[in-house]
């Protein structure tokens, strides 16, 4: 595993050559937020640098429900039972292995690994505005029906999930990287992808921490040419 540190954000990744795995700590006042809990092997590692760094962890928050970002969920809380779990509205259903549609959504198949056998409901269901600790709730739809991002309010720094790639190339979900096409391959609907890019691009984010690859400082650059690929493959005009 490895350990990376921007400021009050700590990224912790795993197998960052072959096929990177992220979550993320957030310090705050009274202990440590996790932002997504990996896969099932990822619990160690995450206990052990919540011990490292000295510090409980208070939140669990999970930007969507695919098995990737949800893996270690259940063990991490039996283990950390004071912890409260954070999660959409819209992807608590997900997390409950649910993958129908609501009414009015774009009737597309949910796609990507959609747990079953995960115990664990969110104590907190999360929409728009939210605040968990110093970070900002922001719908950003297309990877899943209720994908999250958040933005920490101190420093800018944009925790987006899978609403954009950064390994081989920076991309928006739903665009096909060679090398690494995984996160596109599990995208609900990329029209609704490319406009929630559009949305965490207008946040002026610091920083653009992602479930696969690496955080990159100053990303607005990055982020827009990933748009305008996203919107290129799919006949859009932006505006």
């Amino acid at each position: 595993m490895r350990i990376r540190q921007y400021e009050h954000l700590y990224q912790l990744t795993w197998m960052p050559k072959l096929f990177p795995v992220n979550c993320y700590l957030v310090e705050e006042e009274d202990g440590l937020t996790l932002i997504d809990a990996g896969m099932g092997f990822c619990a160690k590692g995450i206990l052990r640098t919540a011990a490292e760094l000295g510090r409980p962890i208070t939140r669990i928050v999970l930007t969507h429900g695919h098995g990737d970002h949800v893996g270690a969920l259940d063990s991490l809380v039996r283990l950390l039972p004071e912890a409260k779990v954070y999660i959409s509205e819209r992807d608590a259903r997900l997390l409950a292995g649910d993958r129908s549609l609501l009414p009015g959504e774009v009737q597309m198949p949910v796609k990507g690994a959609v747990p079953k056998n995960v115990r664990t409901r969110a104590d907190v269901l999360l929409r728009e505005g939210d605040r968990i600790g110093a970070l900002t709730a922001l719908n950003s739809p297309g990877h899943t029906p209720g994908s999250m991002s958040f933005q920490d309010t101190r420093t800018g720094a944009l925790i987006a999930g899978d609403a954009y790639q950064t390994f081989r190339r920076t991309a928006v979900s739903g665009t096909i990287v060679p090398g690494f096409p995984f996160p596109a391959m599990a995208t609900w609907h990329k029209e609704s992808a490319l406009d929630s890019a559009l949305k965490l691009l207008k946040t002026k984010p610091t920083l653009l921490a992602v479930g696969h690859g690496d955080m990159i400082a100053e990303p607005a650059r990055a982020m827009e040419s990933a748009i305008a690929q996203a919107a290129r493959l799919l006949g859009k005009e932006l505006a």
